[in-house]
């Protein structure tokens, strides 16, 4: 039967998700690049599908909501009642390097944080590093290069708060060497290991805290394929 937040059943969900934000980006990947996609959740407005990639492989696409309270709900239902084995994030992100541009592709190997996230998981002390899973991030640089599709990877800040009190605080990430700002990496990295799973996020870069260029809704909604392309290549291993 469904669990609270999802409106699906057991088996609905393959072993593999990707997971945008925005619940219309999930119907859009899930029309583009999947064949036959079915819809196997929209409680709340939160779309889930699942479908076959062109290469005959079992994929989910869901979308997680805004921040690390959002996303922690709906990787904690895959991953300890649908089976789900692997989640792929594929968001936005705000650019804090002067390298980085609009739609380039950021693979987060590691996130850090300005939550209290891990005082609600049982860590009252010391400070938990959120890496992703070795194996997925190996597989989706293999994808990225085989498709010739650009990319850097890195740390980036999963961040609590979208407009800062001080807005010349991302500044400050940027000297450590934080690539880009999201808002849900963090929690997605540490329910994964929690439950023994795999996870991963891929960002496109939607605007820069250097330049005043910014991708509009509809082009962070439909525009940034190299991403779903590199996400599907790494899926196709562990669907």
């Amino acid at each position: 039967m469904p669990t609270t937040h999802i409106g699906a059943e057991k088996g609905d969900f393959a072993k593999v998700v990707l997971m945008p934000g925005d619940p219309l980006r999930a119907k859009w990947i899930a029309e583009t690049f999947l064949k036959e996609p079915r819809l196997v959740t929209s409680i709340r407005g939160i779309l889930g599908y699942t479908g076959l990639t062109e290469n005959g492989k079992r994929v989910s696409v869901m979308a997680s909501g805004m921040g690390m309270p959002s996303i922690g709900i709906y990787a904690h239902e895959l991953f300890s009642y649908y089976g789900v084995e692997a989640i792929i994030r594929v968001g936005t992100a705000g650019g804090y390097q002067p390298d980085l541009h609009l739609k380039d592709l950021v693979i987060a190997e590691g996130v850090s944080t300005n939550s209290n996230w891990m005082a609600g998981h049982g860590l009252d002390g010391g400070t938990y590093s959120a890496i992703a899973d070795f194996s997925l991030l190996e597989e989706a640089v293999s994808s990225a290069r085989s498709q010739h599709i650009p990319f850097h990877v890195g740390n980036v800040l999963a961040s609590d708060t979208f407009y800062e009190a001080d807005p010349e605080t991302w500044k400050k990430w940027a000297k450590l060497g934080i690539l880009a700002v999201e808002m849900e990496s963090y929690a997605l990295y540490e329910i994964a290991v929690e439950y023994h799973k795999r996870a991963l996020t891929l960002l496109s870069i939607s605007d820069s805290f250097l330049s005043p260029e910014v991708l509009t809704a509809e082009e962070r909604q439909t525009s940034l394929k190299d991403m779903i392309k590199v996400a599907l290549g790494a899926a196709e291993k562990f669907a």
